[in-house]
Parts: C-alpha cells; sequence; structure tokens
C-alpha cells in the first residue's frame, strides 16, 4: 500500500453539492436511523492510530471517493481486552478522546463506536455481517488487514467475509500490511509501538505513529521541591494515559490553551529524595502562570538521559540546568 498521506487537517471534500465538513460520530447503534450511502468500513480497535491505521483509513476514502459512498470507521470502546481478559491487557497507547481526535484528523466521514459488552462479544460472524455491516450500515465495501478475526471466538475472517461477499453484495479489500521501515521486514503495529514507547525509544515511536508520542494530564499540587528548593518550577501531571514512557528525562513540547511551550520532563521515582514515588514532571520554558487543575498535553521529542540518583541537591540542580540546555538545543526548530 502507497501511502499518499497520513495524520491530516481533516478532509474537505466536495461530492456534487455536498460539502463534507466534520466527521459525525455515533456512540450508539440505535443511532443509525437507516443504512449510509455506499458504505465504505474499516473495523478495528486502532489503538495508537499509528501510520498502519491512517493509511487503511486513506484507502477507505479512497474507495469511498470511487463510488460516491461514505467512509466509515467502526471501534470499540472499552477495548474488547478490557471485557474479555479483565486485568490482563497491555495499557492502552491511545485512551478514546484521543483516538477519537486523530481519526477526524485522517478525513473519515463517519465513525461507528460500539459499547462493547459480552454481550456483542457472543454474536456470531453471520450475525455481525448480515445484521450490523450490511442490514444496519449498508457496507458495499470492507478495507481489513490479512488478520482480521471478527464474531464470537473470532470465528469470523477473510475467508468467512469472503463467502458472504457475492451473496450479499458487497467488496472485499485487503489492505497490505505497512513495514516499519525500508530495511525492516516486520509490520508496523500497535504492540511494536507500545514496546517502544516503554523502552523510552520515542523517536522510532514517532516513525511509526507518523507523530510525537503524547501523554495527557491535569496539573495536580506536587511536593513544592521545583520552585521552592531547586528555583527551577515544574507542573506535576496526574496522568489520564495509561501507558508512560521509560523512566528518564526527556525534552517535550507542550499544548496548553492552543499554545505550543517547550519543556523539559522528568519521568520516574526521584531517587535523590528517597521517596520511592512515581511521579510525572515538566518544567514549561519561559512561562510562570498558574495552571493547577488544567489540563495539558505532552508531546515526547527525544529522550536526554536515564533517571539518576545525586549526591546532594546543588549536583541535582546543576544537573537540570544542564538538561535544560540540552532541551534547548533539540527543541530550537520549535521555535515560533
Amino acid at each position: 500500500m502507497h501511502v499518499k498521506a497520513v495524520i491530516s487537517s481533516g478532509r474537505s471534500k466536495i461530492r456534487g453539492n455536498d460539502l463534507k465538513l466534520k466527521m459525525k460520530i455515533i456512540d450508539r447503534l440505535e443511532h443509525i436511523r437507516q443504512p449510509f450511502v455506499n458504505a465504505v468500513i474499516t473495523v478495528g480497535n486502532f489503538d495508537g492510530v499509528h501510520i498502519g491505521h491512517q493509511a487503511l483509513f486513506h484507502e477507505v476514502i479512497e474507495k469511498a471517493d470511487a463510488i460516491n459512498g461514505t467512509a466509515i470507521a467502526m471501534t470499540f470502546e472499552p477495548h474488547p481486552m478490557r471485557v474479555l481478559k479483565k486485568n490482563n491487557h497491555p495499557p492502552l497507547i491511545t485512551l478514546y478522546e484521543q483516538k477519537e481526535e486523530l481519526i477526524e484528523r485522517s478525513g473519515i466521514d463517519v465513525l461507528i463506536c460500539i459499547p462493547f459488552t459480552k454481550k456483542f462479544a457472543s454474536l456470531s460472524a453471520e450475525e455481525f455481517i448480515k445484521d450490523l455491516l450490511i442490514k444496519k450500515i449498508g457496507m458495499k465495501a470492507i478495507i481489513v488487514g490479512e488478520d482480521y478475526t471478527f464474531g464470537k471466538n473470532r470465528e469470523g475472517n477473510l475467508t468467512v467475509l469472503k463467502s458472504y461477499a457475492s451473496q450479499l453484495g458487497y467488496e472485499v479489500i485487503v489492505a497490505e500490511w505497512i513495514k516499519a521501515t525500508r530495511n525492516v521486514p516486520d509490520r508496523i503495529s500497535s504492540t511494536r509501538v507500545r514496546k517502544l514507547v516503554m523502552a523510552g525509544e520515542i523517536e522510532m515511536a514517532r516513525k511509526m505513529l507518523g507523530r510525537h508520542y503524547q501523554i495527557r494530564g491535569l496539573v495536580v499540587k506536587g511536593r513544592d521541591r521545583g520552585g521552592k528548593l531547586l528555583g527551577i518550577p515544574t507542573a506535576n501531571l496526574n496522568l489520564q494515559d495509561e501507558l508512560c514512557p521509560k523512566t528518564g528525562i526527556y525534552a517535550v513540547t507542550l499544548e496548553y490553551h492552543n499554545r505550543l511551550y517547550k519543556g523539559v520532563a522528568n519521568i520516574g521515582y526521584s531517587p535523590t529524595f528517597n521517596d520511592n514515588e512515581f511521579t510525572v514532571e515538566v518544567h514549561i520554558l519561559e512561562f510562570n502562570e498558574n495552571i493547577y487543575d488544567q489540563k495539558i498535553r505532552v508531546n515526547f521529542i527525544e529522550r536526554i538521559r536515564d533517571e539518576k540518583k545525586f549526591g546532594d541537591i546543588a549536583e541535582l540542580k546543576n544537573q537540570i540546568n544542564q538538561d535544560i540546555k540540552v532541551a534547548r538545543k533539540i527543541l530550537v526548530a520549535y521555535d515560533e
């Protein structure tokens, strides 16, 4: 598959006299009053919305444009692993709020988010195709990867999808896997992205995501060490996200009230103070505002170093100032 576009600013596509502006979001199947016009659909969890997912959405859009149809992505909330495996599941790369935003940027017309329950999981493959995809949604084409499975006990697969295609009047299109790099044969996957983030390899994760890895959280009261003790104030985050990069020091950018700031993030356990309490703290450069209880977004640009225990406060402060200098050099490209 040739990727012509990844995450973009959103589609504004004229089809006849119809101007498509924003993605329609449907969070209950009963809200679908009638089948969509020439529905072209892809189905998946899309955790991370990496460039493999983005390429899939692009192919859905191209096919929908070719048949004057509707480009649809179907996903689930909560993630099926939450329901089927309870506590035995990996952390999510993107929680639903961000996933929704990223899918909208791809240019998809309609996002259907199905509340995932054990009852829904009990649907047979035949019921999923006939009752949901055909009768409810009006599917004319489905675009999925070659390992796609669905229905009770994952009994549905490409063979099953193709077996009903001529009878029910839809096309099955198998999307090619996107390779991680030209020289690495393994495909891009949510599992690979997750492992990279957890290992602190955020540059490789960025290549697979098509963007910098981002966490979101609420700024909460910290231990008052940054400003008072070190003279380097920090914003302490109560994380919303489940997946956090490896402990260490990072050059970051920070989004707050639609503005982009530069900063240095510390992820870890403050070994110099022997706290053993996990924290995420961000020192924001050239910033002097009270942002307690405000939601911010932190983009990880480059990992600077491992977390380290220092002999005293003066040594720690000196190292933090060095980290800030390094971060400034890394972030020079983000000057407004």
